[in-house]
């Protein structure tokens, strides 16, 4: 199954994740497996019935809000690309010089960015 993730996954599209999330090489390389392990139908994309599969949000209390928080509003996939940017948001603040640049977009990980996405999942609609 490692050797599936790594073949899909293209370095130009590592390289351009992590530039975007912020996460190492070893982390893409580690979640596209997890990713594509979740994807029972194949075909690149996860839709909340493969998440409500995780037996740890299936029995978490907020695991619907969670869960929510991949989906843009009215999508009911998500590709992973999407599934690494909302993960970025859960990824510690760090003070480096990347963030401190004024001409750089903000991290996915900024208090800005968090506080969005705890509302995002906060007000949500749970089914």
């Amino acid at each position: 199954m490692g050797s599936r993730a790594s073949t899909l996954l293209r370095e130009e599209e590592i390289e351009e994740i992590k530039k975007e999330t912020g996460f190492s090489h070893s982390q893409i390389t580690r979640l596209y497996s997890r990713f594509t392990s979740l994807d029972k139908g194949e075909n690149g994309t996860l839709s909340r019935e493969d998440f409500q599969r995780i037996p740890e949000l299936a029995i978490n209390p907020l695991g619907d809000r969670i869960i929510n928080a991949f989906f843009p509003e009215g999508e009911d996939q998500v590709n992973f690309r999407g599934f690494m940017r909302t993960l970025a948001h859960f990824r510690p603040i760090e003070d480096n010089e990347k963030n401190k640049n004024s001409s750089a977009s903000e991290p996915l990980n900024s208090r800005t960015n968090k506080l969005l996405c705890e509302y995002k999942v906060n007000h949500s609609n749970v089914k």
